[in-house]
């Protein structure tokens, strides 16, 4: 067994820690000292959660006590710093929250506890959870442990960059366009965002635009991911948009009854893609197809119609605004950049709202269906790889679009609520990882999370750390 605790998935360290080989103190320290070593470089890490080592001893009590352990017990798990923690600052990225301390946890936090999972720390983020990269004026940018020049993504970057580095083996990140799963691709780790509502948003903020919030867990594989999903599942009698039961799935299961189907795209509509991006896809669908998967590639008339990105652009602007109005009132001089740029964003006229209403109405039925007759759909994550810091355009196959096109193949599973999963398949040249994104029809999390373990079975780059 490797003596470094820090590179181990929290499903071994769990094992590990379940059958007395390694003592949950010890997990617990090593994420500390790996945090004290390494954070000076990423910036990911925004608060160290006090008491972690009390409750990891607390832990090894109830371990030799021979008490009922959960699926987590013993291991450290971060989270993003929009999720309020009980008496742990949770200050979102803004000098407006500093020094913040909530008295009760965010649902998703007390489902980790309840695992028997051990707050390690909060991670970093844009101001209000709202950019693609995660800097703010109370904590700075967060870097990307492949590239310490480059974002680790928006919004849970600081969580991303975290659980590549090995400061946590695992955490919880939200996603509102991008979030998980762009991070996730910039740093070389795997997101799963799933169906709207699957996961509650109880205790986030802020929850504007409610249709567009998903919390989702943040690892280093995919048994990870299928490990904490339904931990995180399921209704809390709080947030109205979750109301099914954790066990409710419509996929396929791990051992599906006939071949999996699945279509896969570069373009379609969604605007240029980088080269290396473009590859990478496409080695991922000849991997499956090599797998026994069937694999076609295809187009889906509903992305050409409507560009989601401006779909979401005119609908979330609009519910996004009250919130961060009310609360940055009196403190504009606290405010960065990104906040102040979406508060100037003249108001979408009530005939644009109504139409991108409509519009993500069209892509819901474009996609039901294209979900008759494929199961998943494989696509890249987001459109260029980790990028340097404050991008603010691209220019791909002659044309220059906003930094926001990076969110491209990201978006049209956000306005419609259907599950998303992004993980490593590839490399640029210059070192950097390249995701792929897997989607499937609404609450068949089971599906993809299939996919994405055969595809992991299969992909070049398994076991990869960065070299900091």
């Amino acid at each position: 067994m490797s003596t470094d605790l820090t590179r181990y998935d929290a499903t071994e360290l769990a094992e590990l820690i379940r059958k007395g080989e390694v003592s949950s103190v010890e997990v617990v320290r090593a994420h500390l000292d790996r945090i004290a070593a390494v954070d000076g470089k990423t910036n990911a890490i925004v608060t160290i959660a006090g008491g972690a080592l009390e409750a990891a001893r607390a832990a090894d009590a109830q371990q030799a006590a021979g008490a009922e352990t959960g699926p987590l017990h013993g291991v450290p798990f971060t989270v993003k710093d929009g999720y309020d923690t009980a008496g742990v600052l949770t200050q979102r990225g803004s000098p407006i929250f500093a020094g913040r301390v909530p008295d009760t946890d965010a649902t998703v936090v007390a489902r980790m506890k309840r695992a028997g999972g051990i707050l390690l720390a909060k991670t970093n983020l844009p101001e209000f959870s709202y950019w693609i990269e995660s800097e703010n004026l109370l904590s700075g940018a967060t870097n990307n442990p492949y590239d310490l020049n480059r974002s680790s993504g928006g919004s849970s970057g600081g969580e991303s960059a975290a659980i590549a580095a090995g400061l946590s083996p695992i955490g919880i990140g939200s996603d509102l366009s991008i979030s998980v799963r762009g991070p996730a691709a910039d740093t070389g780790i795997v997101a799963l965002k799933p169906t709207h509502g699957r996961i509650p948003m109880t205790g986030f903020w802020p929850r504007e635009p409610r249709r567009d919030w998903h919390a989702g867990p943040m690892a280093r594989t995919i048994r990870d991911l299928a490990l904490a999903y339904p931990l995180l599942a399921g209704p809390d009698g709080a947030d109205g948009f979750s109301v099914l039961p954790p066990e409710y799935d419509t996929g396929l299961g791990t051992s599906p009854s006939r071949p999996v189907r699945v279509g896969w795209l570069v373009d379609s509509g969604l605007g240029p893609v980088d080269p290396e991006v473009a590859a990478t896809v496409q080695k991922a669908a000849a991997a499956l197809q090599e797998a026994g998967v069937q694999v076609d590639a295809v187009d889906i008339p509903a992305l050409k119609r409507d560009n989601p990105l401006d779909l979401w652009s005119r609908q979330h602007i609009m519910e996004m605004k009250p919130p961060v109005r009310e609360v940055t009132a009196g403190h504009e001089d606290q405010m960065f950049t990104p906040s102040k740029t979406m508060l100037s964003t003249p108001d979408t006229p009530i005939a644009e709202y109504v139409d991108a209403e409509q519009g993500v109405e069209r892509l819901r039925d474009g996609f039901a269906d294209y979900f008759q007759r494929y199961d998943a759909l494989l696509l890249p994550v987001t459109t260029i790889p980790a990028h340097e810091h404050r991008l603010a355009q691209i220019t791909l196959d002659g044309k220059t679009v906003s930094a926001f096109h990076v969110s491209s193949t990201t978006v049209p599973f956000s306005v419609t609520g259907l599950p998303a999963l992004a993980m490593r398949f590839g490399t640029t040249r210059d070192g950097m990882p390249i995701g792929v994104q897997l989607a499937a029809s609404w609450y068949a999390e089971s599906t993809i999370l299939y996919l994405a373990s055969l595809l992991e079975s299969l992909s070049p780059v398994r076991g990869v750390f960065p070299s900091l």
